[in-house]
């Protein structure tokens, strides 16, 4: 019989107690969750040592927060301040302070917190309201302004304020107003408490224009007088406009005038800009009605960018211009913005002007960032010495607790906590030791972290790091049976799933490509791939396999234009063919004027994200506006299939 060498048992030893108090690490974050304070004592006494000690204690300290002596809690945060959970179980205190109002010890402690969101906001500014602080109504105002629900503990400030007369009527009218665009109507009832008996709105008129706008207005428009009954006129043809312009410009007339001008203009408006969304050619026409009716209404950010992208498609640059012109000074500062309203000042020769915008823009490095570029004449190319972390910057970044920590919860598969722990680990970091934990990052395959840390560096970069392309062997060889671009490949599969081979969406696609159950098994049949079943979509080289088959697949129907195959692999290639226009398109407005947003900025990171891949990988290099095309019409001769539809 052969015998272990005595590092061989020490190596084996080490390796089996580690799987046991990864066990009970488990063990002990399900007891936090089940709220079983004596099952969680037993584990937590075996993770004396163990990386992640410091959740266990936080589970404790949690579960006896409302009770807990604050030295105890004190202790905590000063013992773990280099970890994501001081911070958090610190907020979770405050709150806690905040609700018995103890206030001296809450404003002690709150100067501290990093992440505060509305609930803790709202218990400082109370804080500061039960001190006299006279600043505090003024800035309280703001959160009033807000069309979704906010924490209880605000409403002491809205009603501090309504006596301090900073809070109108026709504040309350504008609250009421953001509530019901975004269908928000149980809130809308709790805002309209603020307004007089005598002028808010009628709840069981609201009720039924929510669940039959058309039944309603029947029955009501001849009954519309008062502002509350305009209100609730206005927002059951908003619900009408969510069934199509059609019905609602239909019915238009028999409400028009039973508003003044500026609720006229307000809903014609909102007509435009769905319109817009909707890529309907009327919507211009709309938006120059709603100028007209009253043209002191302004349109909203939203509005004017969906003005805008009508007017690229239009090809109205005047109205390119001045739309992006009417926007607020922040909104203007978006790339997007700056782009286009740089290319409609070249429209019109004002080419100093544009290439004032032009420059800036042209050294950040996004789809728009690009696009300028080679406005300005340079081809996208890569920094020509990019930084390199060396060994011992490297070393002392794995060392960290915090890095530790957060590559023990992904090897546990814990993303979530693991994610919060390693962002707050790098956090102030210089481009240098981002660039070095973002090689321990792809050292240790955690991708999505190694392009999301290396994508924070301001002027010290390397792409190899942004984009880093794992998995090339095995997707090679279907690459080439698929003759596909690989540059353009990665740059999908990066934004699909940063390299998670076990990545699951909301929808239920899952592994990097991003398949839908559906999907699969339409690819696995077409490619006769015998024994197939779900759980083999997330194996690499499967899924690689059919992924790829099926993104051909959507090439070839969709003209060879991998802008269009992008749209489609994400939202369909049934719409990505109605999003086409009557006439040729250049390929930028086409991506531009995508109407859903989170297809729009899908498309334009996968064919921005090409254009690197193309580089660091050392593929022949094109612009981006030739990647991009001409985007031909629609055409009535393509029949969708049913895998389309």
């Amino acid at each position: 019989m052969k015998k272990f060498l005595p590092g061989l048992l020490l190596l084996v030893f080490t390796g089996t107690a580690a799987a046991s108090q990864d066990a009970d690490f488990i063990a002990a974050r399900q007891a936090f969750q089940a709220g079983n304070s004596a099952r969680l004592d037993i584990h937590v006494r075996r993770l004396q040592g163990h990386v992640l000690e410091p959740y266990a204690a936080y589970y404790q300290l949690r579960l006896q927060l409302e009770n807990v002596n604050a030295d105890a809690v004190k202790k905590f945060l000063s013992q773990y301040q280099d970890s994501s959970l001081a911070d958090r179980l610190q907020g979770e205190w405050l709150k806690t302070l905040g609700k018995k109002q103890q206030w001296e010890l809450f404003a002690a402690e709150y100067p501290a917190l990093i992440n505060k969101d509305t609930e803790l906001i709202c218990y400082s500014l109370q804080q500061r309201l039960a001190a006299n602080d006279s600043a505090v109504l003024t800035e309280a105002r703001p959160l009033w302004f807000n069309a979704h629900d906010l924490p209880t503990n605000c409403t002491p400030l809205f009603e501090a304020l309504t006596v301090a007369g900073l809070l109108t009527e026709e504040d309350v009218w504008a609250r009421l107003r953001l509530t019901l665009e975004a269908g928000n109507v149980s809130v809308a009832k709790h805002v309209n408490r603020y307004l007089p008996a005598d002028q808010a709105l009628n709840e069981r008129k609201l009720d039924d224009a929510t669940s039959n706008p058309l039944h309603y207005l029947d029955k009501q428009r001849h009954e519309i007088q008062t502002r509350a009954d305009r209100e609730v006129a206005l927002y059951a043809m908003l619900r009408l406009l969510r069934s199509g312009t059609d019905q609602a410009f239909a019915y238009w007339p028999k409400v028009r005038e039973r508003l003044d001008p500026a609720e006229q203009s307000y809903f014609l408006g909102h007509l435009a800009s769905q319109a817009a969304r909707r890529l309907d050619p009327r919507a211009l026409g709309w938006f120059r009605q709603a100028a007209a009716t009253h043209p002191s209404t302004p349109l909203s950010d939203t509005q004017l960018a969906w003005q805008t992208r009508a007017a690229l498609r239009a090809g109205d640059w005047k109205m390119v211009l001045g739309s992006i012109e009417a926007m607020s000074a922040a909104e203007q500062q978006a790339g997007v913005w700056r782009y286009w309203k740089a290319r409609a000042l070249k429209t019109k020769g004002r080419t100093t002007e544009a290439n004032a915008l032009l420059a800036p823009l042209s050294s950040e490095h996004n789809f728009y960032g690009q696009l300028a570029e080679e406005e300005m004449g340079v081809v996208i190319g890569i920094p020509d010495e990019p930084y390199k972390a060396g060994t011992e910057e490297i070393a002392a970044i794995q060392q960290l607790p915090g890095i530790q920590r957060a590559l023990a919860l992904y090897r546990l598969n814990l993303r979530t906590e693991a994610t919060r722990e390693w962002n707050w680990t790098i956090r102030g970091y210089d481009d240098r030791r981002l660039l070095a934990a973002a090689e321990v990052a792809r050292r240790n395959g955690v991708y999505d972290r190694a392009i999301s840390t290396a994508d924070r560096t301001v002027q010290q970069h390397d792409f190899s790091l942004r984009f880093v392309a794992p998995h090339r062997e095995a997707l090679q060889n279907h690459l080439q049976q698929q003759q596909l671009d690989e540059a353009w490949v990665y740059g999908l599969i990066r934004q699909e799933s940063r390299f998670i081979t076990d990545a699951k969406s909301s929808a239920g696609a899952t592994g990097l490509m991003q398949l839908m159950p559906a999907t699969a098994k339409w690819v696995a049949k077409k490619m006769s791939m015998q024994n197939y079943h779900h759980a083999l979509a997330n194996e690499v080289n499967t899924n690689l396999a059919l992924g790829t088959y099926y993104l051909k697949h959507v090439l070839t129907t969709l003209d060879n234009q991998p802008l269009l195959a992008s749209a489609a692999y994400n939202a369909g290639p049934g719409r990505a063919r109605q999003w086409r226009d009557a006439m040729p398109l250049e390929g930028a407005i086409y991506a531009e004027t995508i109407p859903f947003s989170e297809t729009r900025d899908y498309v334009k990171k996968v064919m921005s994200n090409s254009m690197y891949y193309a580089s660091t990988l050392g593929h022949r290099l094109q612009t981006l506006r030739q990647r991009l095309g001409i985007v031909a019409p629609k055409s009535t001769a393509n029949k969708l299939t049913e895998e389309e539809k």
